[in-house]
């Protein structure tokens, strides 16, 4: 037993070396202060793993329209669907409904026993509104999934054909494929890859064609379509003229650089090196797709049809995991007359609850005539933005298309200098967002996987012209902040 003198001593200790610890803290989050807000919150005692360990998200526990609210009672207006996902925004009483009829009826079944009422309706759906020979769909969970699912019957195909020689991948340097082994792979985002590079399978990637960043001086839209896409030729006389099995790309380029088309030619140019070397074309619209870029599927605009299209995110925006494969013709008659059966699978593809919410989201698109709102709506969101942006010094470039756009930051417009990334301008802006009640989608890499920076918006269908003023209102506090809030720091640090 420890005398009361003892303890008393003991308790004061424990307390000058807590008051000392504090101190050091103290000090330690003013000499970090100029990091992000996720850098300095402590973990809350949650058991979830999140998404980072540093930081203490707030509780979302409602939506309705356009904004999230928190459990304090806080409104977010959600300007980027989450990660480009909620494209009839939060709590749709239509597709809530169909998600309890779907319920009360059937939750599941294994699609090795049976196939299900609304996964045939979703197929029908699909396949009706898809580019001409697309006629089969292929129901699974989400993005990655489906670029699993797309890479792994590109090869079956080729090998149900007698060419198994046909092993190679290729995709483009820059884009984002999914975070699965196989999906990252065909990923060519540095900073992504680099904590996996043991463990990802050989594959290749070719420039993408990123006109802000990578036309020349004074070359035409039309010479650097094809300087791009006649990269994926050389990738053929390099690994042999039979051997590639699909090139995968996003027909507009999503997480990794921000709401970038092609400029025009590029997919005719890439469709036409593929038929000629008989490598099957997969367009990745899980992020650009189903609406979100003005047409049903983004490629409708690139005048191609792809032998392979993946969709996610739209497809159930948001209402329950789903993720798909559009399957042209040729395709599914290799594996039907072969072996008479793709090699792939997962426990929840082509779930009834999944496959009801997702067809109830693409009725009312179709009903509401959304994609006349997209195109009309999208047309004043870019002029909105380039009325409060066009001229910022730090902006270097703002694009996209239909209700998916980016801005892109720069120190200096002329050179096309980006921050440095010690500044993690991408956070701070996320931060300084979620401060100030708005929902976007900023990301970091955009230059060569590291440096660069840029901040993309993906607004619901349903958007309206007042919100829109608001978005542009709370995205313009949030960069003006954050500006001069790494102004303030270079300045202080003599820089």
């Amino acid at each position: 037993m420890h005398s009361p003198t003892c303890l008393v001593r003991n308790f004061m200790y424990h307390c000058s070396l807590y008051n000392k610890l504090l101190f050091i803290e103290h000090k330690k989050n003013i000499m970090t202060s100029h990091l992000s807000l996720a850098d300095h919150i402590a973990p809350s005692h949650s058991h979830v793993f999140g998404r980072s360990t540093k930081v203490t998200y707030p509780v979302a526990v409602r939506g309705e329209g356009i904004y999230v609210y928190d459990n304090t009672g806080k409104r977010y207006i959600d300007a980027s669907g989450g990660a480009c996902v909620c494209c009839l925004g939060h709590g749709h009483v239509d597709v809530v409904r169909a998600i309890k009829e779907q319920i009360d009826k059937l939750a599941y079944t294994h699609t090795g026993s049976f196939t299900n009422e609304p996964q045939e309706a979703l197929a029908d759906k699909l396949v009706a509104h898809a580019p001409p020979g697309l006629n089969h769909a292929f129901f699974v969970t989400g993005g990655s999934e489906a670029v699993e699912s797309a890479l792994k019957l590109a090869r079956q195909y080729h090998v149900e054909r007698g060419q198994p020689q046909r092993r190679h991948i290729v995709a483009r340097q820059f884009s984002y494929h999914g975070n699965t082994l196989g999906a990252l792979s065909a990923s060519g985002h540095r900073g992504r890859r680099e904590p996996y590079l043991p463990l990802l399978i050989e594959m290749h990637h070719i420039a993408p064609c990123f006109a802000y960043r990578h036309q020349l001086p004074g070359e035409s839209d039309e010479a650097y379509g094809l300087r791009a896409a006649n990269e994926l030729e050389l990738m053929v006389q390099t690994l042999g003229v039979d051997a590639i099995a699909a090139f995968i790309a996003e027909p507009v380029v999503g997480a990794t650089i921000g709401a970038a088309p092609a400029v025009a030619g590029y997919f005719k140019r890439i469709r036409e090196i593929c038929d000629r070397y008989g490598i099957l074309l997969i367009l990745d619209e899980v992020m650009c797709g189903m609406g979100r870029t003005g047409t049903t599927h983004a490629c409708e605009q690139e005048g191609i049809t792809p032998d392979i299209l993946v969709m996610a995110k739209g497809l159930g925006a948001g209402y329950q995991p789903i993720g798909a494969l559009l399957i042209a013709d040729h395709i599914y008659d290799a594996i039907a007359t072969g072996s008479g059966a793709f090699n792939h699978g997962h426990t929840y593809m082509g779930h009834a609850v999944g496959c009801a919410a997702a067809l109830a989201v693409q009725n009312i698109i179709e009903r509401d005539a959304l994609l006349d709102n997209v195109n009309r709506q999208g047309q004043k969101l870019s002029q909105a933005l380039i009325d409060r942006f066009g001229d910022h010094p730090n902006i270097g470039d703002i694009r996209g298309r239909g209700l998916m756009w980016a801005l892109e930051f720069v120190i200096d417009r002329d050179t096309k200098k980006p921050f440095d990334p010690v500044y993690q301008l991408h956070q701070r802006l996320k931060d300084q967002a979620m401060r100030l009640g708005l929902i976007c989608y900023p990301s970091g890499g955009t230059v060569d996987g590291k440096s660069g920076d840029h901040l993309m918006i993906a607004p619901p269908f349903t958007v309206t012209d007042l919100e829109i003023e608001e978005i542009i209102s709370v995205m313009g506090n949030t960069i003006d902040a954050t500006i001069t809030d790494i102004r303030t720091q270079t300045s202080q640090a003599g820089g």
